[in-house]
């Protein structure tokens, strides 16, 4: 059924766009091309593929035409990725999590407190070393990476003030069906609990869970904080937002709209970093402003947070290209 609905929708902006043509203009090709995210609208995700989409109009003259489709109208994130694949979706947009399952490298990311901030990791991932091995992990699924944009941290918010490392004993706490994410919170003392999202509001609310994870994008535009007394700057993983392209769709394209695509890309990268971090002080300052309170942990809970999770970066070394990981290390301090 979701492949009959997006074959529908790939028709109907073909002939929306070839409508668009004035008599002078019937011998110029036009395209019209679906981006699907399983994000809401008012998320930098969201912010990232419609600058992108605007980008590839503005550079094209009109004649590359891209429509963004969020909220999983178009699948959640593994249907994304398999019509990505395929050729269905020529663009997806969405956080690197779930493409664990689908490329096991990118795991690289999910090594826990590895950087202090997010310039360092920004800095990281673009350099051209760590950039061509990761590109070539996407390629080698069948998929052309665009570039990276982020949400800042992921942190924890809890009802429990959280000060020293005994703090996160026994919180049951929603994560993502993450092997790595669950290890890393069974590591420092708490007790991981993967949950559909849609469940984590009301699973706070009625107690079935102490405590979730997420970026401050995540925890306001879903009033996570409403249920909680504190947030807690764990840090403890990046949340970036991949763009990506189906390869097999990428290679049909004539060399001058494959630059202008990427070109399009990397100015709407930089675009959605700048976005994030305005809208990240916003967050907080919303949070703050609730009552919730907001905790950051001092440099010598951090140094034990970070020795408490060694197994499991030393696990995600062990199962990832060595090379990989060492170019994604290269930066840290």
């Amino acid at each position: 059924m979701k492949k009959k609905i997006i074959a529908l929708i790939i028709a109907a902006a073909a002939l929306s766009c070839s409508g668009c043509a004035s008599a002078s203009e019937e011998t110029v090709q036009r395209y019209a091309w679906p981006l699907g995210t399983s994000s809401p609208e008012d998320t930098v995700t969201q912010i990232y593929a419609e600058n992108f989409a605007e980008e590839v109009s503005a550079l094209s003259n009109g004649r590359m035409k891209i429509q963004v489709y969020p909220n999983s109208v178009l699948g959640g994130d593994r249907e994304l990725l398999e019509s990505c694949k395929d050729g269905d979706i020529p663009f997806v947009v969405q956080n690197t999590a779930p493409q664990v399952t689908f490329m096991p490298d990118i795991a690289v990311f999910d090594m826990p407190c590895v950087y202090g901030n997010i310039e360092d990791i920004r800095t990281a991932i673009d350099d051209e070393s760590f950039i061509n091995k990761i590109s070539a992990v996407y390629r080698d699924a069948g998929y052309e990476l665009l570039g990276y944009a982020d949400q800042g941290f992921r942190v924890m918010s809890t009802n429990r003030e959280v000060r020293a490392i005994g703090d996160f004993k026994g919180q049951k706490i929603r994560t993502m069906e993450n092997s790595y994410h669950l290890a890393f919170w069974k590591e420092i003392g708490a007790n991981p609990t993967p949950m559909t999202f849609s469940e984590v509001y009301i699973g706070l609310q009625q107690g079935t869970i102490d405590a979730q994870e997420n970026p401050y994008e995540v925890i306001v535009s879903n009033k996570l904080y409403e249920q909680q007394d504190y947030v807690i700057e764990t840090n403890h993983l990046p949340h970036l937002i991949s763009l990506i392209v189906s390869d097999e769709f990428m290679q049909g394209l004539p060399e001058e709209d494959r630059e202008i695509i990427r070109e399009a890309a990397a100015k709407a990268k930089e675009f959605a970093r700048e976005q994030s971090d305005e809208r990240i002080a916003s967050r907080v300052q919303i949070i703050e402003d609730s009552g919730t309170k907001i905790i950051t942990p001092d440099d010598d809970l951090r140094a034990e947070i970070k020795e408490k999770c060694r197994p499991v970066y030393d696990e995600i070394k062990a199962n990832i290209d060595p090379e990989l990981a060492e170019a994604y290390l290269a930066g840290a301090k």
